[in-house]
């Protein structure tokens, strides 16, 4: 069975940084491209970024563009986030999935809320 378990969220004030880890299991996941995604309050899901295997290619949603960044380690079957000067806007639910997602593999997330 397929888990996806996002770690590392917390309270934190605007201007500061949380790294978000998911941990993966069930199979590997090193050949694929991996993505964070978020849910605020009262909003649809939305997409933050991407990374494929060979970290080469990474993508970024613009609201996070030059302040968030994927990594992933595939040893370990793991992939981060690093959030830099976080924003009240950035309060949600972080998810990690393939990309495109599979609605079989959401976990149930680590929420990030950011205080002004």
């Amino acid at each position: 069975q397929v888990q996806l378990v996002e770690s590392g969220g917390g309270l934190v004030q605007a201007g500061g940084s949380l790294r978000l880890s998911c941990a993966a299991s069930g199979r590997t996941f090193s050949s694929v491209v991996m993505g964070w995604f978020r849910q605020a309050p009262g909003k649809e899901r939305e997409f933050v970024g991407r990374i494929t295997s060979t970290l080469l290619g990474r993508v970024y949603a613009d609201s996070v563009k030059g302040r968030f960044t994927i990594t992933r380690d595939n040893n370990k079957n793991t992939v981060y986030l690093q959030m830099n000067s976080l924003k009240p806007e950035d309060t949600a639910v972080y998810y990690c999935n393939t990309y495109p997602p599979r609605n079989d593999y959401w976990g149930q997330g680590t929420q990030v809320t950011v205080s002004s």
